[in-house]
């Protein structure tokens, strides 16, 4: 029987959820804006094509990935593009364009990743201790499933009731 009502144990752990997924952004966000003049999204970006073949994305896998919808990646990476992080690049077979790191984006995230590691660290990591980690990697994973597999790759609301 499903009720209007969580209980204490399911209020307790969506509290939880709401205090990291609301303030571990906006302190990530403040940080890297404040001394790199990106924002978290704009990192994860960068990240995400430093980490990846030849450091390009098509920017549907880019959405896909960094859990943005393609108009929202698409306007960031023409602000990145302005600033000569990133470059569009026609796709070789079929249609589409990637995004293409820079020398200059590669090493903008370069020079941001020590402090974004040190405040992931900081904020979160350094709370636990490694068994609890390990803990935190298997239900965050099984969070993160549960999601795709309701929303797919989607950030559009797919919840009916």
């Amino acid at each position: 029987m499903v009720t209007d009502d969580l209980d204490s144990v399911e209020r307790r752990a969506w509290g939880a959820v709401v205090t990291l997924v609301m303030r571990v952004p906006s302190v990530l966000d403040s940080r890297l804006q404040r001394e790199f003049g990106l924002t978290h999204f704009e990192y994860r970006v960068l990240a995400l094509l430093q980490d990846s073949p030849g450091h390009r994305m098509r920017l549907s896998m880019l959405a896909a990935r960094g859990h943005g919808s393609i108009s929202r990646v698409s306007h960031v990476v023409s602000k990145l593009e302005r600033v000569g992080f990133v470059r569009r690049v026609a796709v070789t077979t079929g249609r589409g364009v990637e995004a293409a790191l820079t020398p200059s984006g590669l090493a903008k995230v370069v020079e941001a990743t020590p402090d974004y590691l040190v405040a992931v660290r900081r904020l979160v990591l350094d709370g636990l201790d490694e068994a609890q980690k390990a803990e935190l990697a298997v239900l965050a994973e099984k969070l993160s499933h549960h999601l795709i597999g309701m929303l797919g790759d989607s950030p559009v609301d797919k919840i009916s009731g």
